[in-house]
C-alpha cells in the first residue's frame, strides 16, 4: 500500500463506559463509543462502509453492524487475534481504504467480563486439544500460568528479577494516578508488588492486569474525508501483524514473541526506528508482556529488558513514556485491551491527555498482544 500517495488517518477515538458496567449491554457499550468516535470524525453511522469487530461473546461484525444500523458494509472483518486484533484491524483497514474498497472504517469492541464474572483460569474448551491433553492436566492456569512460564524462562535465561518486573507495574500506576478514569489510582511501590499474593510463580497479583468492563471505538478514513473531521486527524504511518502458536507448548521460543515480526514490519513501513518514538503503548496484560515487547520492538536488546525498565524509565517524565493511560495494570482491562491502546495513543498525539500528556508527542506506537503470547499487532501513528 502506498501511504505517501494514499495516507490513512484515525479521525475519531472514544472509550465506552468503563470499570463495572451494569446499565449497558456489550452492544450498547460499543454503540456509545462508536457514536462518540464518529462525532469526533464529523460523521455518523451512515458514513461507515467498513466495520471491524473482535469477538464480543457471540457478537461479531454482523451483529454489531445490525445494532448500529450499518447494513451491507463494503468491508467487514471479525478476525479473532485476541488483544492484538485491533492493531491488526488498523492494518486491514489501511489496506481496504488505500485499495478503495471502503472509505470509512469503524473498529469497535466492548466487554462486561467483570460484571458477568466471565474470567476463569481454566481451559473451557470441550474439544480434545493439545491444551486439554497435555497442559490442563498439570494444573496450568490460563492465561497466567502461561505468562508465568514465559517470565520464569526469561529470568532463568537472562537473570531478570521480580524487582525489575515490579518497576513496570509501578510505572503504570504513576500514569494511572493522572488519569481520572483509571480503576486503580492509589500509590504503589516495588515492595508493594513483591509483597502482593503470589498467583503463579514468579508472577504476583500486582504483576497481573485488572479484570474490568470496558471497550471503545476508533474511526479510520482517507485524506479527503479526514479534512472534514471535527478533531485533529492522526496519521497512521506503519502497521504490522504476526502470529506464532496457540498452545504454550508450541511456542517456538518462550522469550521471543510475534511482536518481533509485527514491530519490524510496522517500523519499516513507517520508516522510523525505536529512537524516533516519543511514547509507546504496550499491551500490559502482565508485567512480563511489557518487558518482552520492549525487547522485541527494538527499544533494547534481547535479554536487556530488565535493566532497561529500572529506575522508573517508563514512568511520567522519564526516558520512554509507556502505558500512559495507566494500562491494563491500573487503568482498565476488558478482556481484550488492544483497542484502548489506540485510543490513548490518539489522545496523546492530539495533545488531549491532560495531566499525563507527553510533551511534544509526535510519534507513538500501540502494540497489541493476544492469546498466550500467540499474536501481535503493531501500529505507528504520527501527529501530521
Amino acid at each position: 500500500m502506498d501511504l505517501e500517495k494514499n495516507p490513512v488517518y484515525i479521525v475519531g477515538a472514544a472509550e465506552s463506559p468503563l470499570g463495572e458496567v451494569h446499565d449497558h449491554t456489550e452492544l450498547s457499550m460499543a454503540a456509545v463509543a462508536s457514536r462518540e468516535a464518529l462525532a469526533e470524525a464529523g460523521m455518523t453511522t451512515r458514513d461507515v462502509d467498513g466495520i471491524f469487530v473482535n469477538y464480543m461473546g457471540e457478537e461479531g461484525s454482523v451483529q454489531v453492524g445490525e445494532y448500529l444500523g450499518i447494513f451491507q458494509p463494503r468491508w467487514a472483518d471479525s478476525s479473532d487475534l485476541g488483544g492484538a486484533a485491533f492493531e491488526a484491524f488498523v492494518h486491514h483497514a489501511m489496506a481496504a481504504i488505500t485499495a478503495g474498497r471502503c472509505e470509512v472504517a469503524l473498529v469497535t469492541y466492548a466487554s462486561r467480563q467483570r460484571s458477568l464474572r466471565l474470567r476463569t483460569m481454566t481451559d473451557a474448551r470441550s474439544q480434545v486439544t493439545i491444551g486439554s491433553q497435555f497442559e490442563a492436566p498439570y494444573g496450568l492456569p490460563a492465561p497466567i500460568g502461561h505468562y508465568a512460564m514465559i517470565a520464569a524462562r526469561h529470568m532463568y535465561q537472562y537473570g531478570t528479577t521480580s524487582e525489575q518486573l515490579a518497576e513496570i507495574a509501578v510505572a503504570a500506576r504513576k500514569w494511572a494516578q493522572m488519569n481520572p478514569k483509571a480503576w486503580r489510582r492509589d500509590p504503589l511501590t516495588v515492595e508493594d508488588v513483591l509483597n502482593s499474593r503470589m498467583i503463579s510463580e514468579p508472577l504476583h497479583s500486582l504483576d497481573c492486569c485488572l479484570v474490568t468492563d470496558g471497550g471503545g471505538a476508533i474511526v479510520l478514513t482517507n485524506k479527503e474525508r479526514a479534512r472534514n473531521a471535527a478533531k485533529k486527524p492522526v496519521r497512521v504511518i506503519g502497521a504490522g501483524e504476526s502470529q506464532t502458536h496457540w498452545h504454550i507448548s508450541q511456542m517456538p521460543d518462550l522469550t521471543v514473541s510475534a511482536g518481533a515480526v509485527s514491530g519490524r514490519e510496522a517500523f519499516a513501513m513507517a520508516g522510523i526506528s525505536p529512537a524516533d518514538v516519543d511514547f509507546v503503548e504496550p499491551y500490559d496484560s502482565f508485567t512480563i508482556t511489557v518487558l518482552i515487547a520492549l525487547e522485541d520492538l527494538g527499544f533494547c536488546k534481547k535479554g536487556e529488558g530488565g535493566a532497561f525498565v529500572e529506575n522508573g524509565r517508563l514512568a511520567p517524565g522519564e526516558a520512554l513514556p509507556a502505558m500512559t493511560s495507566g494500562g491494563g495494570l491500573s487503568y482498565n482491562h476488558p478482556g481484550a485491551f488492544g483497542l484502548l491502546l489506540l485510543v490513548e495513543a490518539v489522545r496523546q498525539l492530539r495533545g488531549e491527555a491532560g495531566e499525563r500528556q507527553v510533551p511534544n508527542a509526535r510519534i507513538g506506537v500501540a502494540h497489541g498482544v493476544g492469546g498466550m503470547f500467540s499474536t501481535a499487532g503493531t501500529v505507528v501513528m504520527a501527529r501530521d
